[in-house]
């Protein structure tokens, strides 16, 4: 879905910097990890990034 957009096309990048299945693969493939954890430790630190904002503002 493009995974950024939420559009639902998994395998479609429709801008440049849009993330597909195809690069998560690849990054979860490169750290020897599947798919599903590698999608959950970029939600996990998508979390903390949030957090880290909220508490410096």
């Amino acid at each position: 879905m493009c995974l950024n957009c939420g559009c639902g096309e998994y395998e479609k990048r429709h801008k440049p910097s849009d993330i597909t299945l195809e690069d998560l693969e690849k990054a979860a493939a490169g750290q020897g990890m599947d798919l599903r954890e590698a999608a959950a430790n970029l939600q996990q630190g998508a979390r903390a990034i949030e957090e880290e904002t909220q508490k410096s503002a």
